[in-house]
C-alpha cells in the first residue's frame, strides 16, 4: 500500500476513535450526577476520579502496547484495540452505578492505549524530514474527531445522557470493520525486535529512552507541559457550568470550537511555522502563548471570552508535535514504538496527576459555603506548571547547545 493511502488510513483511524471520545465528555457531569445524585463540585471530583483511572491503565499499558507493536506488527494491536473499546462503551451505555462506570473506564483506560502504535505507524512511513509534520498530522485528526464528536455528544445528551455511548459502541465498530479490511501493516519483519518486560513497562521505557542523547529533560518538559495542558479535558465541561451556567449543548459546541481550531492549528499552519520558527523556537513560542491564554481562562468571567480565548489557547498546541519530532529523531526505527509508547506513558501519567489536582481546584473554588468563589482556579494552577516546563526547555536547550560548541 503505498504511504500517501497509509497516511490517509491511520487518519481517518484516528480521526474515528476520537470522535468515541469526545462524545463522552459533555454528558461526564450529568451521567455523574444521575447515578451519584451529586451537585456539581462533588461530580467534579468523581469525574478526576474516574479520568485518573483511565489514565492509569494508559500509563501501565501504553509501553506494553508500545512494545508489543515492535514486535508483532501494528495492525493485529489495532484491531484488538479496537475490539475491546466498542465491548466498553457497550458496557458504559448500561452502567447503572459510579462502580460500573469506573470498571468502563478502566477498560477504555487499556484500549486506548494504541495513541503510541498509531504514532509508530506514522514514523514507520514517514520520512525523518516530515515526521513533525505528519505528527501534526495525527494531532490535527484528534482535533477533527473533537470537532465532530462533541457536537454530537451534545446534540445526543440533550436526549439521553447513555446515547452518546451507544453511538460511540457504533463507531469503533465500524472503525474496526474498516481496519479489518483495508489496514496494511508497515513494519517489516525484519526491522522487528523481541518483547522484553524490562522495556515493556514504563519505568524500563523511560531508562532506555533516557540514555539517548539530551531526551532525559525533554521528558521532563513533555510531563510538566502535559500535566498542565490537560486541565481543559478535565475541568473544562464542569468549568463552564460553574461559571457562565451552560447546559450539555453549549459545552458541547465550546468543545466542537476548539476542535476546529486545534485542527487548524496542527494540519495547516504547523507547517509553515515550524518552517519558519523551526522546532526550538516552535516549542518556546508555544510554550509562552499557552500560559498566556491559561492566565485569560483562570479570571474569565463572561462566556463571550471562552470564544475569544479558544482560538488563542489552540496556537499553543503547536508544543506536542515540535517536542516528538525533535525526540524522534534520536531514536532508532527499532525505537520509534518504544519511543512514541514512553510519550503515551507520560501522557497518561499527565492524565492521572491533572484530573485529581485540577478538580480539586475546581472544588475548594465552588464548593457551596466556599470564601473565594473561582471557577477558574484550576487554570491558574495550570499556568504554573507551564511556565516550569518553559524554564526547564529554555535550559535544556542553551546546555545543549553550549555541548555542540564545546
Amino acid at each position: 500500500m503505498r504511504p500517501d493511502f497509509s497516511t490517509s488510513f491511520i487518519l481517518i483511524t484516528v480521526i474515528i476513535n476520537s470522535v468515541g471520545i469526545g462524545l463522552i465528555l459533555p454528558v461526564m457531569p450529568d451521567l455523574i450526577g444521575e447515578v451519584r445524585g451529586a451537585n456539581l463540585s462533588d461530580a467534579a471530583l468523581w469525574g478526576g476520579i474516574l479520568a485518573a483511572s483511565y489514565a492509569v491503565m494508559q500509563f501501565l499499558f501504553s509501553p506494553i502496547v508500545g512494545n508489543l507493536s515492535d514486535r508483532f506488527g501494528r495492525r493485529p494491536v489495532l484491531l484488538l484495540s479496537l475490539f475491546v473499546m466498542m465491548l466498553d462503551y457497550i458496557v458504559l451505555a448500561l452502567a447503572g452505578s459510579i462502580w460500573l462506570l469506573f470498571l468502563g473506564r478502566l477498560i477504555a483506560g487499556i484500549a486506548a492505549s494504541t495513541q503510541s502504535t498509531a504514532l509508530a505507524y506514522m514514523a514507520d512511513i514517514s520520512a525523518p524530514e516530515k515526521r513533525a509534520q505528519n505528527f501534526g498530522l495525527i494531532s490535527a485528526g484528534f482535533g477533527v474527531g473533537f470537532v465532530l464528536g462533541p457536537i454530537l455528544g451534545g446534540f445526543l445528551g440533550g436526549f439521553d445522557v447513555r446515547a452518546p455511548f451507544v453511538a460511540a459502541a457504533c463507531i469503533a465498530g465500524g472503525n474496526l470493520v474498516l481496519g479489518w479490511f483495508i489496514v496494511p501493516e508497515t513494519l517489516a519483519p525484519e526491522k522487528r525486535r523481541p518483547f522484553q518486560w524490562m522495556r515493556a513497562n514504563p519505568l524500563g521505557g523511560f531508562l532506555q529512552m533516557g540514555k539517548l542523547p539530551g531526551v532525559k529533560w525533554l521528558l521532563a518538559v513533555m510531563l510538566a507541559y502535559q500535566i498542565s495542558n490537560f486541565v481543559y479535558p478535565s475541568i473544562w465541561a464542569y468549568f463552564t457550568q460553574a461559571a457562565f451556567e451552560w447546559d450539555v449543548r453549549m459545552v458541547g459546541l465550546s468543545l466542537t470550537a476548539y476542535g476546529v481550531a486545534m485542527a487548524i492549528t496542527q494540519g495547516v499552519l504547523i507547517r509553515p511555522i515550524m518552517k519558519r520558527l523551526g522546532e526550538v523556537r516552535t516549542v518556546r513560542y508555544g510554550l509562552a502563548l499557552n500560559i498566556v491564554s491559561l492566565v485569560a481562562f483562570g479570571f474569565a468571567s463572561e462566556g463571550w471570552m471562552v470564544w475569544f480565548l479558544i482560538p488563542i489557547s489552540a496556537l499553543g498546541a503547536v508544543v506536542a508535535p515540535a517536542m516528538q519530532s525533535f525526540m524522534s529523531r534520536a531514536a532508532g526505527d527499532d525505537q520509534q514504538g518504544e519511543l512514541q509508547g514512553v510519550l503515551a506513558s507520560i501522557a497518561a501519567l499527565s492524565m492521572i496527576i491533572s484530573p485529581l489536582v485540577m478538580t480539586q481546584a475546581f472544588f475548594w473554588f465552588t464548593r457551596e459555603g466556599t470564601s473565594f468563589f473561582l471557577p477558574g482556579a484550576p487554570f491558574l494552577l495550570a499556568t504554573v506548571l507551564m511556565a516550569t516546563s518553559l524554564g526547564i526547555f529554555i535550559a535544556a536547550s542553551r546546555a545543549a547547545r553550549a555541548a555542540r560548541q564545546a
